[in-house]
C-alpha cells in the first residue's frame, strides 16, 4: 500500500491570512500564531499576505476574492465569534464555517479554520495563546499539512 503523508514544509508556497477585526485583541493573537507557524515552516515573508476584514461574517467573501485572484497555495482564516444574548452568534459562526469550507473545496486550496466560536472572552483568550494554545497556529499548521498532501497528489495527475 502506498501512503501519502503530510509534511510541514512551506518553502515555495504563497500564503494568505484573512483576519476579522471584531474582537481584535483576541484575533491579533491568532494572527500572530498563524503567521509564526507559516514562517517557522518555511513560508517566506514576501510570499505571505495579511488581509483584515470587519468581522467573521466577511471572512468568506474576502477569501473568495483572494482565491479568485490566484497565486495563493493556502489560506488561513482567523476570527473570534463570542456568544451573546441573541442567536446572532449561530448565524455568524455558521456562515463563516460553511462559506470557508465551500471555498476550500471549490478552489482546491487548503483553508485553515482558525475562527474561535466560544461562549466567553476568557475562553477565547485561552485559545488565542493562553493555556489552551493558539488556534491560529494550529490552523496555519493544518493548512500547511493539507497543502503538502495536495501537492503530492497533484504530481500524480
Amino acid at each position: 500500500m502506498r501512503e501519502i503523508q503530510s509534511k510541514l514544509d512551506g518553502s515555495g508556497l504563497a500564503a494568505c491570512v484573512v483576519a476579522s477585526r471584531f474582537n481584535e485583541r483576541v484575533v491579533a493573537q491568532l494572527v500572530e500564531g498563524a503567521v509564526r507557524a507559516l514562517r517557522q515552516h518555511g513560508v517566506e515573508e514576501e510570499r505571505l499576505e495579511l488581509v483584515w476584514v470587519p468581522g467573521a461574517f466577511e471572512l468568506p467573501v474576502a477569501a473568495a476574492e483572494r482565491l479568485a485572484r490566484g497565486g495563493v497555495d493556502l489560506l488561513v482564516a482567523v476570527g473570534a465569534v463570542i456568544r451573546g444574548e441573541t442567536p446572532h452568534f449561530e448565524y455568524v459562526a455558521s456562515a463563516a464555517a460553511s462559506g470557508l469550507a465551500e471555498l476550500s473545496v471549490r478552489h482546491r486550496v487548503p483553508i485553515g479554520f482558525g475562527v474561535l466560536t466560544v461562549d466567553t472572552v476568557e475562553q477565547a483568550t485561552a485559545r488565542a495563546g493562553g493555556k489552551l494554545g493558539n488556534k491560529g497556529w494550529e490552523a496555519g499548521v493544518a493548512a500547511l499539512e493539507l497543502a503538502s498532501v495536495l501537492r503530492q497528489l497533484a504530481r500524480e495527475r
